[in-house]
Parts: structure tokens; C-alpha cells; sequence
């Protein structure tokens, strides 16, 4: 027997605002194939974005990464985190040589609302993890109290 309804995974469309972009894009993998035709995930890293009185604070794990391997730019009203790192071994012995590249980069641009000073956007890298924080505007702190909504 079959359902009624069919049930799609986002059947409600989000609203284009600062804090959908990071719950809209890049939620699976996508693929390619290697040289020898196996598929690998290309690996972009989630973000995880809070919402205090005060900022934003976007957070982007990204272990192995060293903070000279990322570039956080604000343009206009847009934010961009990109990342590249790439690394190479060597193996020698009497009877192989082996050397191998790894290159890993990966770029998120997100749209920031006019209620944030993208002036003042600072970020930091420990432990793994690259913090961002992106401060709210005055204006924009006292017009977030919270109000009841009659219904009729």
C-alpha cells in the first residue's frame, strides 16, 4: 500500500535571509570520479552558526587545517571562507620511489543582512575549528525584543 502523501525532505521553501544560507547549501556531497574511474565525496565542511544578543558566531570544523590555510574576506554584503591546503610525500628506497599530492581547498560565500557591522567581523582558528563572529548593529540588538503575537 502506498502513502497518501509523499513527503519531501524540503518541501517548505525557505525565506532568502542570513541564517537560511546556512542551512541550504551544501547539506550532501557531491561527487567526482578519480582517475580511476572510483568515486570519491569531495569533502566541503558544514557550518554551524549560533545567534546571540550580540553577533553571530559561525563555526566551520575543519580539522588538520593550519589558520595560514584560510582566508575569511568580507565583500560588500557578502562574507566568503575559503580554505586551500596542499601537501606532498615522498617515499624512497632501494628499490621504489613513491610520491604522492594531496591538495584539499574548499570556498562558502554567505550573504550577511544589513543589521551586521561587517566591519568589525573577526575570526580565529583552535583546535580544529575556525570561529567567526560577526557583530550585530545597536539598532539591530534593541529591535529583537521579543513580542506577543494575538491571534485571532
Amino acid at each position: 500500500m502506498s502513502p497518501l502523501l509523499k513527503r519531501k525532505e524540503r518541501d517548505v521553501p525557505m525565506t532568502q535571509s542570513f541564517m537560511s544560507d546556512f542551512f541550504d547549501i551544501d547539506r550532501f556531497p557531491f561527487f567526482e570520479n578519480n582517475m580511476l574511474g572510483h568515486r570519491s565525496a569531495a569533502k566541503v565542511p558544514l557550518v554551524n552558526v549560533k545567534e546571540n544578543k550580540d553577533d553571530f558566531m559561525i563555526e566551520v570544523a575543519a580539522p588538520g587545517m593550519e589558520k595560514k590555510d584560510f582566508h575569511v574576506n568580507v565583500d560588500n554584503s557578502h562574507l566568503t571562507i575559503s580554505c586551500e591546503k596542499e601537501e606532498e610525500s615522498e617515499e624512497k628506497d632501494e628499490r621504489f620511489s613513491r610520491r604522492e599530492y594531496n591538495y584539499n581547498s574548499f570556498s562558502r560565500t554567505f550573504h550577511l543582512p544589513e543589521t551586521v557591522e561587517k566591519s568589525k567581523v573577526k575570526a580565529r582558528y583552535e583546535n580544529g575549528v575556525l570561529k567567526i563572529a560577526v557583530p550585530k548593529k545597536a539598532e539591530a540588538k534593541k529591535a529583537e525584543a521579543k513580542k506577543e503575537i494575538k491571534i485571532d
